[in-house]
């Protein structure tokens, strides 16, 4: 996709009411250790990692840190509606009492104070009451074993964290899996908000990361990566309950896939990118000379490899063209062959070239090869394939004349909803919108008949 055209019994006797004392003092000894109605699982911060419990000791001053998600009893946490969160039986405890920056979090016996009570906000900030600061990973580092401390609240990334709610139920992977792309570079960007709201919609691709002439991740390659406008639409979409995939490549620009001149090089730009923000996933967006090169697509798979290594629990989304047939699978298969698999091999099924045909149609037939080309490359059951694969479409008039409506809309999330895709976007939020005049109006709107917002409300529905 290019950015061109893209929640007493009384008693009357002394002994039973002796008995009913006895009882209500056992009952609140019991509430000062067991948290009011709760939920519990992980809880995620800078890189994708989990606040964990060291050496998983229930020692009063065991330190807490940022470690991988390993799946154990050190990295559950219980969010009480006491304000307490609690692992191991213990509370999360900010060292001395102390509301000083820099002051050290650590599990200690549960006591009731203030510097035992948290707050997880709208904005995925864990707030201590005591000091009215942010639980903030020590130098913005996501390794193993970095400690985790108050400091005034700043809204970076490393003072985000994705906590457990609703019961600890996890929530479903459909809200990930559907992300219009958004792009803060033409096309009077649309508030994400407006669009969250009419829609319920949570996620946003957004784009593109590129190269500033070398290995170094920028907005459209000139845009700064954190404190500017793409930094505000993450926040923005944050604070309303979603997150965002931010995509590397497209059809234009420098590309760092093919600026960074080593795979290592490039995992590193790529860790860059997903340190400032935190993220859960990344799309890969490999188009036009980054596709077709064999040495910068080896570089790209290598890099990968490293990502995933160093980020457990990261979704890695690749996204590539497609013919009516099904894509060129030279990736894939070099993907299989050098041991990287991914969470979703995404086709962009449009550009195929002329007018007058049925896109639903051509886009069912295109990811059918798709999932050919997966089954052929790493041995997968038809089901595997298709859980591991993604629809990116392009909504309205295509760059080729070609018309997807949102009826073309509807066949495509019928297939996905049969299929269990993994992943459900399309080029772009700031199209869906109908044209005031002709097309087209620059590129801010989709050029067919429409209402606001209306293929994205369509994907939207998507359940997984």
């Amino acid at each position: 996709m290019s950015p061109l055209p893209r929640s007493a019994l009384t008693r009357s006797t002394a002994v039973r009411a002796a008995l009913a004392t006895v009882l209500l003092t056992v009952s609140a000894g019991a509430l000062a250790t067991t948290p009011a109605a709760a939920a519990t699982g992980t809880i995620t911060g800078l890189g994708g990692k989990c606040l964990d419990v060291a050496a998983a000791s229930s020692a009063n001053g065991t330190a807490v840190q940022l470690y991988d998600c390993n799946g154990t009893a050190a990295q559950q946490w219980t969010v009480g509606t006491d304000g307490t969160i609690r692992a191991l039986g213990k509370c999360l405890d900010v060292t001395g009492n102390s509301t000083a920056n820099g002051a050290r979090l650590q599990l200690w016996d549960c006591a009731g104070g203030t510097n035992q009570k948290w707050t997880v906000s709208a904005a995925r900030d864990l707030v201590g009451q005591q000091s009215g600061k942010c639980a903030d990973v020590t130098g913005n580092t996501s390794a193993n074993g970095t400690p985790v401390q108050i400091w005034s609240c700043t809204g970076a990334a490393n003072q985000k964290w994705t906590a457990p709610s609703g019961g600890g139920t996890p929530p479903a992977s459909a809200p990930m899996a559907v992300a219009p792309y958004l792009y803060n570079g033409w096309g009077n960007p649309p508030s994400p908000t407006t669009i969250m709201n009419a829609t319920g919609v949570k996620w946003f691709t957004l784009a593109f990361v590129l190269s500033n002439g070398s290995c170094n991740p920028q907005w459209d390659g000139g845009r700064p990566l954190t404190g500017g406008v793409d930094q505000q639409t993450i926040n923005t979409v944050r604070a309303n309950g979603g997150d965002v995939v931010p995509s590397f490549g497209g059809y234009s620009g420098n590309k760092l896939e093919s600026s960074c001149t080593s795979a290592s090089a490039l995992a590193g730009a790529y860790q860059k990118v997903i340190n400032a923000y935190g993220l859960k996933a990344i799309d890969i967006d490999l188009e036009a000379d980054a596709y077709s090169n064999g040495t910068v697509q080896q570089r790209t798979v290598d890099a990968l490899k490293t990502v995933k290594a160093n980020n457990p629990g990261i979704k890695v989304y690749v996204t590539i063209g497609t013919g009516q047939s099904g894509p060129d699978t030279s990736l894939i298969n070099r993907a299989a062959n050098s041991g990287l698999t991914v969470d979703s091999w995404t086709i962009m099924p449009f550009d195929f070239g002329g007018s007058g045909q049925n896109m639903g149609t051509l886009t069912t037939k295109a990811a059918e090869g798709l999932k050919n080309a997966l089954k052929n490359a790493y041995g997968y059951s038809d089901d595997q394939a298709y859980r591991g694969m993604g629809i990116s479409s392009m909504n309205g008039i295509t760059d080729d004349n070609e018309t997807v409506t949102p009826a073309d809309f509807q066949t495509i999330l019928a297939y996905a909803q049969q299929h269990h895709l993994a992943r459900l976007t399309f080029w772009s939020a700031n199209r869906d919108r109908p044209c005031s005049g002709g097309y087209p109006n620059d590129d801010t709107c989709s050029g067919v008949s429409q209402s606001a917002w209306q293929f994205t409300g369509i994907f939207a529905k998507y359940t997984g």
